[in-house]
């Protein structure tokens, strides 16, 4: 571990969980120390210095993510753009062949930024009505997303490699969590830790793939609650004109810390969720993370304005 604290760090990456930083950390490409790594974890990917860090113990939702950003650019001024990164509950649809392990990545689409507060805004009777706006992700991140679309369509994509890498460090083998069912999402779970007394033939049917995994592109729903119910996941997915996943963090972000949201998916967000596919979850996302960054010029960065400066100009 290196020891320099006069590295400027451009890139802020934020973790919700432990487990979503240590796979986070596996994609340095090295590691520094200085006088703020009690807090933080810095390091280097590609050309960029990175700062990581993770939401306090116990807390979670979009105003401990707000409060861990702020923090994070008062004590790294430098910062131009985030990274939030970590595991999300997929929703499978006819349009999106999402399973387990797969990656989404917060896109503006269906006149969204990419991210939507679907708890936030005025009760009506009968209704419920969102209000507010959530930023786009920087265009430097949004280029990048295309670039890497690209490469990965012309099959030169190293996400596989990052995902070698990582789990050969980490040990977060695929092999032990290859089952993936899709239940009916009007069908709750019957208690347990796992869904081995659940009805098998409650489970949708659908086509094999031979992709360990694949990247969508799109909405991502957020808010100050757990998503655990098939039927409210596909209702509120509909309302939203079709989301990818749910998740706890991101709204409390897009509008004072610019970023691009990046979620492995662990779960369905329905009754049977549970942990077991979240470290493997974590370490997709934090390689898709990873393939950002490298196509993403040194010089392109020192271009964008300081998070500071650029939620100013928005406000």
């Amino acid at each position: 571990m290196q020891s320099n604290n006069n590295r400027e760090y451009t890139v802020g990456w934020i973790c919700a969980l432990p487990i979503e930083l240590v796979a986070a950390e596996a994609m340095l490409d090295e590691r520094y120390e200085d006088y703020r790594s009690g807090q933080y974890t810095l390091g280097r990917i590609g050309p960029h210095y990175v700062v990581m860090a993770c939401l306090p113990a116990g807390l979670i939702g979009t105003n401990a993510a707000a409060t861990v950003a702020t923090k994070m650019v008062c004590n790294f001024p430098s910062i131009r753009f985030g990274l939030m990164v970590g595991i999300g509950g997929g929703v499978p649809s006819e349009d999106f062949d999402i399973r387990l392990g797969d990656v989404v990545v917060s896109l503006p689409d269906k006149g969204y930024g990419g991210v939507v507060q679907y708890d936030f805004g005025k009760t009506r009777p009968g209704e419920f009505e969102m209000t507010g706006f959530l930023n786009a992700p920087p265009t430097a991140l949004l280029e990048a997303v295309s670039a890497l679309r690209a490469k990965h369509l012309s099959g030169k994509s190293k996400l596989p490699e990052n995902i070698h890498a990582a789990t050969h460090q980490l040990q977060f083998a695929l092999e032990t969590t290859r089952t993936d069912m899709l239940f009916e999402p009007d069908y709750d779970h019957i208690e347990g830790s796992t869904c081995e007394r659940c009805s098998k033939e409650r489970l949708i049917t659908r086509r094999p793939r031979h992709q360990d995994v694949a990247i969508h592109y799109g909405t991502i729903a957020s808010g100050n609650q757990v998503m655990r119910d098939g039927s409210t996941r596909d209702s509120l997915s509909s309302k939203l004109g079709g989301v990818l996943c749910f998740e706890m963090e991101a709204a409390g972000l897009m509008n004072s810390f610019p970023c691009l949201v990046i979620r492995g998916i662990c779960d369905y967000a329905d009754s049977h969720k549970n942990k077991a596919w979240q470290p493997y979850a974590a370490m997709t996302a934090a390689a898709y993370a990873k393939e950002v960054l490298t196509v993403i010029p040194g010089t392109e960065v020192t271009k964008t304005e300081v998070v500071d400066e650029a939620t100013k100009a928005v406000r």
